[in-house]
């Protein structure tokens, strides 16, 4: 791992603490309150002891059993300076007290925070560099905070002439939380001595004796805000009071004096930190805002509703998904989502139960090959269908151990973006030709609404020779770039310790929010999406999921279950525009039992290079499809997508009609389809007499007839391959690791596979595949043609243990630009595992 994601990953965890310090008492039961209420009163004595606001009859009161006033509670002096220590304590100490109901609102801030951090250093340089419009904003940013310390100034002296109490104790209680806050924030600023925007090499580095994170101005005046806000909770104040620390916040960065993470993190700290105050000692017999607990609605663990429980996903390389689509195509479920995958074990659970029913209310014709299905789902997810009904949802697994090697013993296809792939969907692993290897395990646990998830391994790849100098000409003409920039020289040897799936997250109310490296599939299929499939390394993103189709309300109800996914993300290994942002959506629907559509798009932008920069504007132009008058377009690379499941009725249900559809820039794939990538795939569920067989058979193509591309570099004649999984401002295309993130069938390719699958149990089965692949001429030189022949299995034991392994024969028929005639490899791959999930199944 590289020493800058080793920074990052400090950083983060670091935000991560300075965040939970900050949380206060509102993660606090009623207890914690309590117990600070009466740490308070020891010190203080009972005249001067706060109030709680959630009750009344909780009230300090005096020997007179009468509410002690404002001025008694808040007033200036000693008590004040007490006030201010049993806040610092309380800040300081708040961690200890933090439950795992927490997490619905804590996690959710860390994933914001990590996400302006990602993002920031791209900020800087798009913003002005006229010095006189920099001063400008910094003198905006100094008096906003000049009139938000005003404000609760003010407040406290017109209090002495109007005698209102409630004047009087919102002075006092902002003047605390500014001064709490920036303690803490001081504190913080010095721990992490960030640099600011203006200083060093502008990236902000971390512990080099800067002052930059978190921002003081940000802090102080959301402190500020957050009491006033919630003394005067009426919306014109709440607009009024938020939209100045909003200003200030926003003209620090406009300013250059901080990035965004620093002011977002200090608004965080301010807000917080005027929150608890208020909470602390507001006089309930003034009027102001009621205060709870951030933490989940369901505080007790024993009463969880499992819309409010984390779940990890499950793998997509697991034997469960080919299980329940055969579920699906036999209709013993019908309110799945095919179309968007990975789905957590809660859900998995929820479709299981959902297939038992139907055995049980209406069994059909293929009950018997369901019913084995379902009983084997069912013990996979035995502990989560117990949760179904709610309960306790606390848990830690070793997914699973294992080791893996693959050999490939001739000349090899490495380069999906331009030649092929030998090896696809495999998760963007590194391989050459000679022994490659992985040794690795996974790991998952749940606590209340928290998830983690870590798969971790140990990667070896050989290296190999340069390519020729013809070859990389020929590569750097169809990419559009000059040679000195394609990457040349031999392929060193790989030996690596990499994160595959590894995230954390959090589920708020059937919504999850995960953070980290993740896998997605996008397609109805089982693997071969043209939008997004597992074919690349897993991308470090910020996901937002409803992990169980949602049924809309009202009219929109005709739609039937819904399930929305969308992401924020940053991509790898682009030599041409380094490290563009990804971001997409994709909603799906089920209106009819048998018919299931999606719609998506993803969108490329920022990095290096040719790309067009990450800023709020081009974000926002970006995501409504605003053309920018200064470059004639809209920014970034928009590509759209569409599926569709068929599930023929009146058949017995034996066929299902299936695919995908991508289009650069279009809004569907339908506007343009001769040269969009079409996907059209058919699932024979069983054969008379055969019912443990089933067949696949998929066609795809990225041709682009009639269409041609860009020009040659040097103005050469016109080439194709310009088009799909190809941008004019990102001609790393839509790749990330080198690895094409949708269909492998490469740029301008054909493809076409089926493989028969005869399942002995529904974890235990042999395939037969077959896949011939070929590559347009115009493309690459001469072209390209292949074909792989393979008998794939896997089988598990009682114990746990397992083995997958596969032999592929591959006859690269023709291929002139790289090789010398035809060439022809095996490659054989055998994987031994554990799983503690799959002892004592049959």
């Amino acid at each position: 791992m590289s020493r800058r994601r080793v920074n990052f990953l400090l950083n983060i965890c670091l935000i991560v603490g300075a965040q939970s310090y900050c949380s206060i008492c509102v993660a606090q039961t009623s207890g914690a309150t309590e117990e600070m209420s009466s740490s308070t009163n020891e010190t203080l004595g009972p005249e001067t002891m706060p109030v709680k606001p959630e009750r009344s009859s909780d009230m300090t009161e005096n020997q007179d059993s009468k509410a002690v006033p404002a001025t008694a509670l808040n007033p200036l002096g000693v008590t004040f300076l007490k006030h201010l220590v049993s806040d610092q304590k309380s800040i300081w100490t708040s961690p200890s007290r933090l439950r795992w109901s927490d997490g619905a609102w804590l996690f959710p801030l860390a994933a914001a925070t990590g996400g302006f951090f990602a993002t920031d250093r791209a900020v800087p340089p798009a913003l002005t560099t006229d010095p006189n419009k920099l001063n400008r904003w910094v003198k905006v940013s100094d008096y906003g905070l000049y009139a938000s310390i005003g404000a609760g100034a003010g407040l406290y002296v017109l209090s002495k002439f109007t005698h209102d109490d409630h004047q009087r104790e919102t002075g006092v209680l902002a003047g605390e939380a500014a001064i709490d806050t920036y303690l803490v924030n001081t504190s913080f600023k010095y721990a992490f001595g960030r640099q600011r925007p203006n200083e060093g090499n502008g990236l902000g580095h971390f512990f080099e004796g800067g002052v930059s994170f978190p921002s003081d101005h940000s802090a102080v005046a959301w402190s500020i805000a957050s009491v006033i806000a919630h003394e005067y909770p009426g919306p014109l104040t709440q607009v009024a009071v938020y939209g100045l620390a909003t200003a200030v916040s926003a003209s620090r960065v406009l300013g250059k004096q901080h990035f965004p993470s620093d002011v977002v993190v200090g608004a965080a700290i301010g807000w917080l930190i005027g929150r608890q105050v208020y909470r602390a000692h507001h006089d309930p017999e003034l009027s102001g805002d009621a205060v709870g607990t951030l933490a989940a609605p369901d505080d007790g663990e024993d009463r969880r509703e499992r819309q409010h429980m984390g779940s990890s996903s499950v793998a997509l390389d697991s034997w469960v998904y080919s299980a329940f689509e055969k579920l699906a195509a036999l209709q013993y479920i019908q309110t799945e989502v095919m179309g968007v995958k990975p789905w957590t074990r809660i859900e998995c659970a929820r479709l299981t139960e959902e297939a038992a029913e139907k055995l049980e209310q209406a069994p059909g014709p293929n009950a018997e090959d369901a019913t084995h299905i379902e009983m084997q789902l069912e013990r996979e997810f035995s502990y989560e269908i117990a949760l179904l009904s709610g309960g306790h949802n606390l848990t830690a697994n070793l997914e699973s151990v294992y080791a893996r090697a693959v050999s490939i013993s001739g000349p090899a296809l490495t380069d999906g973006y331009h030649f092929g792939q030998t090896v696809t969907y495999d998760f963007g692993r590194p391989f050459e030709r000679g022994t490659n290897g992985q040794a690795g395990g996974s790991f998952s646990a749940a606590a209340g609404p928290l998830i983690l998830y870590v798969r971790a391994e140990y990667q070896h790849a050989p290296g190999a020779p340069a390519i020729s100098t013809t070859t990389l000409n020929a590569l750097a003409f169809a990419d559009g770039v000059p040679a000195s920039l394609v990457p040349a020289g031999p392929i060193s040897p790989t030996n690596r310790l990499q994160l595959l799936d590894s995230y954390v997250g959090v589920n708020m109310g059937n919504w999850q929010l995960t953070l980290g490296k993740q896998s997605l599939s996008w397609t109805p299929g089982p693997e071969a999406s043209v939008e997004w499939s597992d074919n690349i390394d897993p991308v470090n993103m910020v996901r937002l999921v409803n992990p169980e189709p949602l049924d809309m309300p009202s009219f929109l109800n005709f739609l039937g279950p819904v399930r929305i996914d969308q992401f924020f993300g940053r991509l790898e290994g682009h030599p041409y525009s380094p490290r563009p942002f990804m971001y997409g959506q994709k909603i799906s629907v089920k209106p009819f039992r048998f018919l299931e559509l999606g719609f998506g798009r993803t969108v490329t932008i920022g990095g290096e290079g040719l790309g067009d920069p990450l800023t709020g504007g081009n974000l926002i132009r970006s995501f409504f499809g605003i053309v920018d008058n200064r470059i004639n377009s809209v920014p970034g690379h928009n590509q759209s997508e569409m599926d569709w499941t068929f599930y023929i009725p009146h058949v017995n249900n034996y066929f299902v009609i299936y695919g995908d559809a991508t289009a650069p820039d279009d809004i569907l794939p339908i506007q343009n389809p001769a040269r969009n990538p079409w996907h059209p795939g058919i699932y024979i569920t069983r054969f008379p007499g055969l019912p443990k067989l089933d067949l696949h058979v998929e066609g795809v193509s990225t041709e682009q007839p009639g269409l041609a591309g860009l020009a040659g570099y040097n103005g050469g004649p016109a080439n194709k391959g310009n088009y799909n999984y190809w941008n004019e401002s990102y001609r790393d295309g839509y790749t990330n690791g080198g690895n094409i993130i949708g269909n492998a069938v490469g740029r301008d390719g054909r493809s076409i596979r089926a493989w028969l699958t005869y399942s002995f149990s529904p974890r235990n089965n042999v395939q037969l595949r077959y896949q011939h692949n070929s590559v347009a001429a115009e493309f690459i030189p001469g072209g390209g043609a292949w074909q792989d022949y393979s008998v794939r299995s896997q089988v598990y034991l009682h114990s746990g243990l397992y083995m997958k392994t596969e032999i592929q024969y591959e006859n690269i028929s023709r291929y002139p630009l790289i090789f010398n005639g035809p060439q022809r490899n095996i490659t054989a791959i055998a994987e031994i595992g554990f799983s503690a999930r799959e002892r004592g199944q049959q």
